[in-house]
């Protein structure tokens, strides 16, 4: 059982790989790409490349677009509404996880469900979503750390550790069947000032079992050959990749599709129509032209300026008062509100198409945005990408818990029995189904069929009742029916 050494050998990497720092392709991509090139694994530098730029709408960061020149050349920068992250956001509203059964063994679910709040999957979860539907691609993988070793090599206890990722960090080495089964993660870590460059393979060897590689390498590109290891761990695969559902068309193979891709266009319609508005609402000041022979004039002959005269322009040189309306005249500049509410609204509705749902989820109506609820529950366009992506994260989640079962074993000496089958997870639906209309229905069929039942669950939609609380309401309303009938 040796083979978790890596693991528990230097605990210290575990922690530095989580929070490294991912660093634009021009930096890092020639260390490894040239590293997994001699070693016969193809680097996809197309893929990279997009996922980046999505990447940079998704942070906020995008410069390239985002910096324009007048037409005297001088640069300005364009607004940014960061839309692209609100999209993720609602993207990710619709598979949010609201609790996960490992098994119908209680005792092992604890255990389960303690390894998965320790390492605050909840939270994680939620940010790989929004990553995964940015980027395409997340991952993780189960690490070991803080075991106790003995003489003859044996260990127990530690901790499991969750290493999250998203697809910066991650590049697929071997596709089969449009499933990643050999992966690799990469990193940066800073010791003594100086980067270090982390490689991390996961690699299946001729008896089908995982190996493990860790390789460090120098800001030059040159691998620190006596810090590599090599671990020989079983068939379980020790990691888990999730993927938007959505077929990539984009050649990048292994990688989820990154839905921000498409929405590019719109999104660009979108920042520059927020500038064009801005840039109307700054000049949009009223302008007061008033005549100089109307200005009061100090005796050196220079025009009294009081505040108010401050936001009034002259109008110099007229030596005979003016006809009509040159004494007094305003300017007041026009903001382009129906063109920028009709670009807005197309450009709001590709987007909606573009992340599936529909055409219609953003949209003004009687001066708001409707979304999430209002637009889900009269329309259902949104379904049928939200139950392909559940089925997604359910694979993902299934694999992360039968890794961490087998880690377990390994660790603790005990054996937890799961079965992938038999986890169930608990999808939140409030995002989908509208509320009211599912209440108002359970309503009218409580008092059409006179189901008590179907009462309980009426007061617990729509008052959150919980059933106790529902059932002793309905106790007291039947008990109060059956005193009246008494006196008459």
């Amino acid at each position: 059982m040796g083979f978790v050494l890596l693991y528990i050998y230097n605990p210290q990497w575990i922690y530095r790989f989580k929070e490294v720092k991912i660093e634009t392709s021009n930096t890092r991509r020639p260390w490894f790409q040239n590293y997994l090139n001699e070693r016969g694994y193809y680097v996809d530098t197309n893929a990279i490349e997009i996922i980046e730029l999505c990447n940079k709408w998704y942070t906020n960061t995008e410069t390239e677009f985002h910096t324009a020149y007048t037409l005297n050349n001088e640069e300005y920068t364009l607004d940014k509404t960061d839309f692209a992250k609100r999209l993720c956001e609602d993207d990710a509203n619709l598979i949010e996880i609201i609790d996960i059964n490992a098994t119908e063994d209680s005792a092992t679910n604890d255990i389960i469900t303690d390894i998965l709040n320790k390492n605050r999957f909840d939270v994680m979860y939620r940010k790989q979503v929004e990553q995964m539907s940015a980027n395409g691609t997340v991952g993780a993988y189960i690490t070991v750390a803080n075991a106790e070793i003995y003489e003859d090599g044996s260990f127990s206890g530690g901790d499991i550790r969750i290493n999250y990722c998203d697809s910066m960090n991650i590049l697929p080495l071997t596709v089969i069947n449009d499933e990643i089964v050999e992966v690799a993660f990469v990193g940066v870590n800073y010791e003594k000032l100086k980067k270090v460059y982390v490689l991390v393979m996961f690699l299946k060897g001729q008896d089908e079992r995982y190996i493990a590689e860790t390789h460090y390498f120098k800001d030059t590109g040159e691998e620190i050959k006596d810090r590599a290891q090599i671990v020989q761990l079983d068939v379980v695969k020790p990691f888990a990749i999730m993927r938007n559902a959505k077929v990539n068309n984009l050649q990048m193979q292994g990688y989820g599709l990154p839905k921000i891709w498409s929405a590019i266009a719109p999104l660009k319609t979108i920042d520059l129509t927020m500038t064009m508005w801005n840039r109307d609402l700054l000049k949009s000041d009223k302008i007061v032209l008033v005549n100089e022979a109307l200005m009061q004039k100090d005796e050196n002959g220079k025009i009294k300026m009081n505040p108010q005269m401050k936001k009034i322009f002259v109008q110099l040189g007229r030596d005979k008062l003016p006809e009509e309306k040159a004494l007094w005249q305003e300017y007041n500049p026009t903001v382009r509100t129906a063109e920028v509410v009709q670009s807005l609204e197309t450009a709001l509705s590709i987007l909606s198409m573009m992340f599936g749902f529909g055409t219609k989820k953003y949209t003004f109506e009687s001066g708001r945005i409707v979304t999430a609820t209002e637009y889900i529950g009269e329309n259902q366009d949104a379904m049928k990408e939200v139950n392909s992506q559940r089925k997604e994260s359910t694979a993902y989640i299934q694999d992360i818990i039968q890794a961490i079962a087998y880690f377990y074993e390994l660790t603790q000496g005990r054996k937890l029995n799961i079965n992938s089958l038999d986890i169930a997870i608990d999808y939140d639906d409030t995002y989908i189904e509208d509320k009211q209309s599912t209440a108002q229905a359970l309503r009218n069929d409580a008092l059409t069929f006179d189901i008590p039942r179907l009462k309980i669950m009426y007061f617990m939609k729509q008052y959150g009742f919980t059933e106790e609380e529902a059932t002793e309401l309905l106790n007291e309303e039947i008990q109060d029916d059956g005193e009246g009938d008494d006196e008459e």
